[in-house]
Order: C-alpha cells, then structure tokens, then sequence
C-alpha cells in the first residue's frame, strides 16, 4: 500500500529541487521531515508541505501506520515554463525562463 502527493506547476527550477529530493530519498518519515525543516534551500518549504501531505493521506485515506513510514519514491518533472523578456542595451531583448515543477512524493510502510 502506498500514499503520494502530487503538487504541480510549483515556481521553482525543477533542478533545485532534485537536489533537495536527493536528500530525503529512501529515508523514514521523521528523519525526511526533519532534514527538509533545517535545510537552507528554496525548495525545502513546499517539499515540507508535500511530505506533510502525503502522510495525512497514509493516515486518513490507508490507515497506515505514521511511525512505520518512509519516503519509498520522490522525483520531479518539468511543469511549463513562463517565458519573459528583460531589455539590454543597443535595443536587444535576452529571453528569462521562468520554470516551474511537478512534484510527486510516495511514501510506503516498512515491512
């Protein structure tokens, strides 16, 4: 049985936040939240509200049990990007990426 939240078109690089889910893959659910609370990274904060949110559902939806949980899969995807134009000198226009990610976290039950 297997609980996962999915959070999309959130405005973050999606490789900033692999980074982060590099972290927390394969870890117990404690261990994973507090790596996320006390990591100084940008996408730390919607990450903390996935996990929080996949665990909610292990709980209310599964009846799992929230002591036995781990962070079993966690990866992100591209979402759309926002193209915007910043003006530079003698007239020309450099184009700004603005990109967004859809996360997904999956957290199961030990054995």
């Amino acid at each position: 049985m297997e609980a996962r939240a999915i959070l999309r078109y959130a405005r973050i690089s999606p490789r900033k936040v692999s980074i982060v889910m590099d972290l927390i893959r394969n870890k117990p659910l404690d261990e994973a939240l507090a790596i996320l609370q006390y990591t100084p990274k940008a996408a730390c904060e919607p990450l903390l509200k996935l996990v929080n949110s996949a665990a909610a559902n292990a709980e209310n939806n599964f009846n799992m049990d929230r002591s036995s949980l781990y962070v079993a899969e966690c990866y992100v995807c591209p979402g759309p990007t926002l193209k915007r134009i910043m003006p530079r000198d003698h007239g020309r226009a450099y184009r700004i990426l603005k990109r967004t990610s859809h996360m997904t976290v999956v957290l199961k039950e030990k054995e």
